[in-house]
């Protein structure tokens, strides 16, 4: 069996998790992912662990932060507390969320964390 090098067409499925073991995503109920290597369509980490392997290989990767989406900016980085979201909303990392200013304006947020009590969103 050939091993996967840069250039190569390679289907995955995979499941990412934040180092405390949360999912944040999976392609195991839908279709694998597609993507040509060597492409930067992927966070450098996760393709550099896709080289080498072989077909049906199964693999843990640990992807350091500068290998996949770097530090959190902390001046984008926000806390907010669960008992400001609406009472029926179950929040999840990646999600979307559109917040309204002082002003009027909206903003887009992304979910980063979700704790007990609060939820770290960052600026999209």
């Amino acid at each position: 069996m050939s091993k996967v090098k840069e250039g190569d067409l390679v289907r995955v499925h995979y499941t990412g998790k934040l180092e405390n073991g949360q999912v944040f995503d999976s392609s195991l109920e839908r279709e694998p992912l597609e993507v040509k290597l060597g492409q930067g369509s992927l966070i450098p980490g996760f393709e550099k662990g896709l080289l080498d392997m072989e077909p049906k290989e199964k693999k843990t990767i640990v992807i350091p932060k500068e290998e996949a989406y770097g530090e959190k900016k902390r001046e984008l980085f926000q806390s907010v507390p669960k008992s400001n979201l609406p009472e029926d909303m179950e929040p999840e990392v990646n999600m979307g969320l559109v917040a309204t200013n002082a002003d009027g304006t909206e903003r887009q947020l992304r979910v980063a964390e979700v704790n007990e009590n609060d939820i770290g969103v960052v600026t999209s």
